[in-house]
């Protein structure tokens, strides 16, 4: 959604799964109420700027996106039992003498509620990531699609199919309980963090980062941080998004082009985002529940804490990518201990642990693994079969400003340089 207003806009996507989910659990209808949802947004955008915020937004926006549902219904004629389900379910006070503005009968936020729905375990991972960021972020269909480089039409078919399975599982919005109630969250943190990693550095088309999406994925985390803040893992997903997104000034050169962390200007690094994330990981490690978000984040305020490149602490971050690995174990955590492990003991011990990945499936025909060799074999000095390397990491990548990185590296490795594809 956009607006034009930017303090409208802000107001308007902080509401929006509050409304949502109070109307879902009113009526039970996720598809028709976030439709319902939509139209009311749409209404303030239009009212707002010329005739001021209402007293109270929320109740605005609630009682304007229950006349919608109702009305929708209402038109429906060949639905008449709905009609009449939903009748019955809404006192005639909220729907005649009801002020727009009055404050609701219940100040309950359903936000949390709303991002388990979104992530509900029946849909997959895209479907997932797309529901959320339209109906908790409010971003539009529109906005969804350019950031994944999709088309509208693809977006919206996905994003109803998404809706319906939701529908015909008859899913109730409600906090899960009992032994699905962490592996349900973890999979909202995921959700988050395969967005803010698509927005960190975009798997396609023209530019290394989609801001849009790694600030959203950071005010959602925030969002879920607020309302479980006793969640290690979700503090630690927050404090690994501030950490990383502090770069993110630094991270592209005046035409776009990737800058790797070895060579960027670390005064243009976000100082106040590294002071938030690590007091918010210095306050959750000492709880004692270590998991991977939070082993991440002590990763990146290694990095973000050394003075200059030289300075950085590898030898820590050796030992953290160690926990890491013993915590959750995958491809790119060993990928990125073999960079730590070169950075300690030297190159060679580096690659010869990227020789053991080369046999992983998984990691075999990915870019970065092709990137870091290659970088190892220049640091050794081997520049003929490290250029090689570049190559076939730039044909691998489907990102431009990498590829163009990767090529670049091999072009230059007369006058060698630190290429290494560092967060």
């Amino acid at each position: 959604m956009s607006t034009g207003h930017p303090g409208f806009e802000d107001l308007l996507r902080e509401l929006a799964p509050q409304v949502l989910g109070a109307l879902v659990r009113r009526y039970g209808t996720f598809d028709a109420c976030e439709d319902a949802v939509q139209e009311a947004l749409l209404a303030a955008a239009l009212q707002w700027p010329a005739e001021g915020v209402p007293d109270n937004p929320r109740g605005w926006l609630t009682t304007v996106a229950s006349r919608k549902l109702v009305d929708q219904v209402r038109s429906e004629t060949a639905r008449r039992r709905r009609e009449d389900a939903l009748a019955l379910a809404t006192p005639q006070s909220a729907l005649l003498a009801h002020a727009a503005d009055a404050a609701p009968a219940a100040d309950r936020d359903d936000s949390l509620a709303l991002l388990f729905l979104c992530c509900h375990p029946a849909l997959s991972a895209p479907s997932r990531i797309a529901l959320t960021l339209r109906a908790v972020g409010g971003l539009s269909t529109a906005q969804i699609a350019a950031a994944f480089l999709v088309p509208e039409a693809t977006m919206a078919q996905r994003i109803s199919r998404a809706k319906q399975t939701i529908k015909a599982d008859r899913t109730a919005l409600s906090l899960p309980a009992g032994p699905d109630a962490a592996e349900r969250l973890a999979a909202v943190r995921h959700v988050l963090y395969l967005v803010f990693n698509e927005g960190y550095t975009s798997t396609g088309g023209t530019d290394l980062t989609v801001p849009e999406l790694s600030t959203e994925a950071i005010r959602l985390t925030r969002l879920l941080h607020h309302l479980a803040p006793e969640d290690a893992e979700t503090s630690g997903l927050l404090a690994l998004m501030l950490l990383t997104d502090a770069r993110r000034p630094a991270r592209t050169g005046p035409l776009g082009e990737l800058v790797p962390l070895a060579d960027q200007d670390r005064g243009l690094w976000d100082r106040r985002l590294i002071a938030e994330g690590v007091d918010l990981l210095s306050r959750t490690l000492p709880r004692g529940q270590l998991g991977p978000y939070q082993l991440q984040a002590a990763i990146a305020a290694v990095h973000d804490e050394a003075e200059h490149t030289d300075a950085t602490d590898w030898p820590q971050i050796l030992v953290l990518y160690d926990l890491l690995e013993q915590v959750a174990p995958n491809p790119m955590t060993s990928l990125n201990r073999a960079v730590a492990v070169a950075m300690v003991q030297g190159p060679t011990a580096g690659l010869d642990l990227l020789a053991e990945l080369a046999s992983d499936k998984r990691l075999a025909r990915h870019h970065r693994l092709h990137a870091t060799r290659a970088h190892l074999l220049e640091m050794l000095g081997h520049h003929e079969p490290a250029a090689h390397a570049y190559r076939e990491a730039a044909r691998r990548t489907t990102s431009a400003p990498e590829r163009r990185h990767l090529t670049g590296c091999a072009a230059r490795l007369e006058n060698p340089s630190a290429c290494y594809l560092g967060r």
